[in-house]
């Protein structure tokens, strides 16, 4: 093989490599959504939003967390189910962030993760609750 051959072949495999690291980084990214987006969705999302007042459940036998999330803007809102256990202060919350699908059989969004933001004691008045 002749050098110019060498370096189109390096090139051509420079350019496979990057394309299939763009899509699988792309594929590995879980976007922020709304929750019409996310009752859309095929794939996993996060989505965000405040604790329901008197929305949450939680059945120590079976480990399942049940609450409703609602968006700050919109006043959107979502069940939401998640098996794990039940995160401290969890009704203190000021803002969750749940990472999962929508179950389109059950309507809920099945969460694998929670992030529970609470309220810190180093926080005054600035914390906005979503609710």
């Amino acid at each position: 093989m002749n050098r110019k051959a060498l370096y189109v072949l390096g090139g051509l495999m420079l350019l496979a490599f990057a394309g299939f690291s763009l899509t699988s980084f792309k594929e590995a990214l879980t976007p922020y959504v709304s929750y019409e987006e996310a009752q859309a969705a095929k794939r996993m999302v996060q989505v965000a939003g405040g604790l329901e007042k008197a929305s949450g459940r939680y059945d120590e036998a079976t480990g399942m967390l049940h609450f409703t999330l609602r968006e700050a803007e919109t006043r959107a809102t979502l069940p939401v189910r998640y098996k794990g256990l039940k995160p401290a202060n969890f009704e203190d919350a000021i803002s969750i962030v749940a990472i999962g699908r929508y179950d389109q059989g059950t309507k809920e969004f099945e969460a694998d993760q929670l992030l529970v933001k609470c309220p810190s004691k180093y926080q005054g008045a600035e914390v906005k609750k979503y609710t």
